[in-house]
């Protein structure tokens, strides 16, 4: 009885991964949810009730909100979160006309490291960081204070994975192209979904080829 030819309908998935420097031409900031807050936060909700009557306002330590702003990898090497680079590619695809969905799907960002506290993917920062003081408005209208570590000066290799069916080299190069003219990375980007951004976070790609 002869064999049933099947018919190959989904094709092997074909994955490239290419490395990118990229250089800082705007400042970079940035405000993580410090281990501090959590603690701070997991204390009240586990007082219920009770929490505003025992509720103690302590001095606040610039220094300490300074570091907890911070990401840091096991070496306590400057980083920032994968993802911050992958979200913006896929935000930079409603310029190009590409569906945000399939790039989901299609384009990765490698991390150098996890971070020490909480495990998040990190890509290593380059650059000497500084202490910044801003006003910011809260969710509920109030005027407050934000510490937050800023870079003047910062770059960064990415190693960007993806899949040759979606993407050519040439069409993630000029996506990163555009996400460091026009989108951005960090707080104050242009990109940012709470304002219009300061201009933070604006970059150059300065070479791409194999990882």
């Amino acid at each position: 009885m002869p064999v049933k030819e099947e018919a190959i309908t989904i094709k092997p998935l074909r994955q490239k991964v290419i490395q990118v420097r990229i250089t800082g031409v705007a400042p970079f900031m940035q405000l993580r949810f410090s281990e501090k807050a959590k603690a701070t936060m997991m204390a009240t909700q586990q007082a219920g009730s009770q929490a505003k009557s025992k509720k103690v306002r302590e001095p606040r330590n610039y220094d300490a909100d300074y570091e907890g702003a911070m990401y840091r990898g096991p070496k306590k090497q400057y980083g920032f979160p994968a993802s911050a680079i992958r979200n913006a590619c896929i935000s930079a695809c409603k310029l190009v006309g590409f569906h945000m969905t399939k790039a989901k799907l299609a384009l990765f960002v490698d991390a150098d490291f996890l971070d020490a506290a909480d495990g998040t993917p990190l890509i290593e920062l380059k650059g000497t960081p500084e202490k910044t003081i801003m006003p910011a408005r809260n969710a509920n209208g109030s005027t407050d204070l934000r510490v937050r570590p800023m870079w003047r000066e910062w770059s960064a290799t990415i190693k960007v994975r993806f899949d040759e069916d979606q993407f050519s080299v040439s069409d993630v190069v000029n996506l990163l192209i555009r996400v460091g003219a026009q989108v951005g990375i960090g707080e104050g980007r242009p990109d940012s979904k709470s304002s219009n951004g300061l201009g933070y976070g604006l970059f150059e790609v300065k070479f791409a080829g194999d990882a």
